[in-house]
């Protein structure tokens, strides 16, 4: 997803300076783009930087790489905006702003949906928590890596929106997994199945996206089954702190559990029409 996003701001006229974990990766994207140079710790990425960007995995390594030794903090000039697209959870969102904003900079939580398709065409959708100037102020840097930019309020808002999205996107897939296994049971028309599903009032973007993938059993990832999983347990643990339920996407978290528990984490979350399969013994 970074990879993608970051070509697109390169394609986009913004001079870029990036830093991977895997210094390899950094150097090859910078000689394959234009206004692109590597740099070998997030402190020197950050160096003279009017925005920091960025997008790894959980919590834990943003925090390490903006708060960390030799973190981006420790490079960029007071007052630079910091903007993260990870997916970490309210909690670990008001804690890294709370870090950063104590050492005189400023922070909005920013993940997006959309999937590595949507991030490689620059149509990702922006789900933004904190100051709404400061959303304003990076806007047309966000819009050279997505066409919606949703403003969901503060310092951890973005994530709440974006965690919920996902729990919903998770349990929609399992049902649509479950409809296809059925279908197949059943005898019906499967064909016929997926163009309801793709225009009829049980359609959704998972439909769209899924039922090829399913039917064709590839799993080659779009979006990893184990980011997946991390989604929709950041959203039973943040409605466990507010003493709500959400018991559809307790299910789905079953699922995905026992699919990632196979192997399957680091494919794409489709793999979970295996867990239909299994328990119809039937293949969609």
């Amino acid at each position: 997803m970074g990879s993608r996003m970051a070509a697109n701001l390169a394609g986009g006229g913004f001079s870029l300076t990036v830093w991977n974990r895997t210094a390899a990766q950094a150097a090859a994207f910078a000689d394959e783009h234009p206004n692109v140079t590597a740099a070998d710790t997030p402190a020197a990425a950050a160096a003279g930087a009017d925005v920091v960007f960025t997008m790894i995995v959980d919590g834990d390594s943003v925090r390490d790489v903006l708060l960390g030794e030799q973190g981006a903090a420790d490079g960029a000039a007071p007052g630079t905006l910091f903007v993260d697209c990870t997916t970490i959870g309210i909690a670990a969102a008001r804690a890294i702003a709370a870090g950063l904003t104590g050492r005189g900079f400023r922070f909005l939580d920013a993940p997006v949906t959309g999937s590595a398709p949507r991030a490689e065409d620059g149509t990702l959708t922006f789900m933004v928590g904190g100051d709404q100037a400061d959303m304003e102020a990076v806007a047309p840097v966000l819009k050279a890596m997505g066409t919606t930019l949703v403003y969901a309020g503060d310092s951890g808002q973005g994530q709440a929106v974006k965690v919920i999205n996902n729990a919903v996107a998770a349990v929609n897939a399992t049902t649509v997994a479950d409809a296809l296994v059925l279908a197949g049971r059943l005898g019906a028309d499967v064909d016929a199945l997926s163009a309801v599903l793709h225009n009829g009032s049980g359609g959704s973007a998972m439909a769209d996206l899924k039922i090829p993938l399913m039917r064709r059993h590839d799993f080659a990832p779009q979006f990893k089954l184990d980011h997946m999983l991390k989604d929709i347990r950041l959203c039973l643990d943040a409605a466990e702190s507010v003493d709500a339920e959400f018991p559809f996407a307790q299910v789905a978290e079953q699922i995905f559990a026992a699919e990632s528990a196979l192997g399957r984490g680091a494919e794409d979350f489709a793999a979970i029409i295996e867990q239909s399969e299994a328990r119809k013994g039937a293949r969609a």
